[in-house]
Parts: C-alpha cells; structure tokens; sequence
C-alpha cells in the first residue's frame, strides 16, 4: 500500500513515515516537501492515500487539483489550526479527511483507517466565533437536528454520515439501495444548505456540539 507524504518539515515526514509504516502491513511511504514533487510522484503512479499539508506553497491548490484529476484518491489534510473555517476549505476542495496536528497517533491513525476505509474524518473543531472572546451581544443558538426538515430515515442518514460512512456503507446499515442512499443524502445537503457531504459532515458536527 502505497503513501504520498506531502509536508514541508523532515522531522515531521520522518515521524508520519514511521508511524504509517507501524501501523499498516506493507505501507510504502514517498516524502515529498513540495507541491511540484508531489505533482511529479503523482504523475509516476496513484498512492492509495495522499497525506498534506495545505500550509505548503500551492498545497490548497494541489488539493483541488487532486480532487478534479484524481476523484477517487482521498487526501487527508494535516493542519496547525484545527480551525472549522479551515476545514470547510479543504473539505470542500475535497478532502476526506481533516487531522489537527494537536490529535494524538491513536487519533491521526484511526482518522487514516477511516478514510481508507471510504469513510470522511472530522473532528471537534472550533469556530472563530468559539474561538473569541465573549460578545454581549445576543448569539442565535444552531437549530437541532430535530428542527431541519427531514424525515426520521434521513434523520438516521445524517447521524451515519456523521460517522464517517459511505453511501455504500450507509445502505448496507439500514437495508436499502445506494440510489435511495443517495437520494437520501441531497436531502441532507439541501436541509443543511451545503454542497457536499464532506460539508454536510461538518456543518451538522457543528449544530450538534454548538
């Protein structure tokens, strides 16, 4: 199984080598420390997993890159910020994974199975409005999920995309066709008033834990 490591920092390339080689059978890891080695071992062969960091030089635009060249390669995005802001950017440039450095291994290893396995790592994040000091003024609380206008099955639906499972995963779950799935989903996204799952993902982490 093969690793593209696209980070900057030789220690942390070193640390993250180790700790895939560790933790997964046979994992062949490629550090590189820029955008323009990245695009060249990506042209030489497709990794299973790209592992990045968007404060590289050009990194978000590699990931967009990625994401409109390669749709079937999951990227999983390494940050400093763990900033929800920052993370609706890259899940939205197409990332299937966000992992604040902060995360412990146990963690950042987890968040890696779960993306190979199909599924999209979240984790608690803050927002810049949670983040502030406090305001005087009055804060609109998010509505519950209780509140959006889905039906219980979709309900059910969003509660598995929350945990990071696939379409096909989801069916599997409740007993029901991927296309059902599916329509079940942009339901979901319209509810929610985003465009994509890995959004959907988030914007619902956030209703739940504001």
């Amino acid at each position: 199984m093969k690793f593209l490591l696209v980070d900057g920092i030789p220690m942390v390339r070193a640390a993250l080598t180790g700790l895939i080689e560790q933790n997964f059978d046979g994992a062949q890891v490629q550090g590189v420390d820029n955008v323009t080695e990245a695009r060249a071992a990506l042209a030489l062969g497709l990794p299973r997993l790209v592992l990045l960091d968007l404060r590289l030089d050009g990194g978000l635009a590699l990931m967009e890159h990625i994401h409109q060249t390669h749709l079937a390669l999951p990227v999983v995005v390494i940050s400093g910020s763990g900033d929800a802001d920052e993370a609706l950017q890259a899940l939205g440039a197409g990332a299937m994974g966000y992992v604040p450095e902060r995360s412990d291994l146990t963690t950042l290893v987890q968040a890696l199975k779960l993306v190979l396995a199909g599924g999209i790592y979240v984790p608690a994040l803050k927002t810049r409005l949670e983040a502030a000091p406090p305001s005087p003024a009055p804060v609109a609380a998010l509505p519950e999920w209780a509140e959006l206008p889905l039906t219980p099955r979709q309900k059910h639906v969003l509660h598995l995309l929350t945990q990071g499972l696939s379409n096909k995963l989801i069916a599997r779950e409740l007993g029901l066709s991927v296309d059902t799935v599916k329509d079940h989903v942009a339901a979901v996204l319209k509810a929610l008033g985003v465009t994509s799952r890995t959004q959907a993902v988030v914007a619902a982490t956030q209703r739940v834990r504001g």
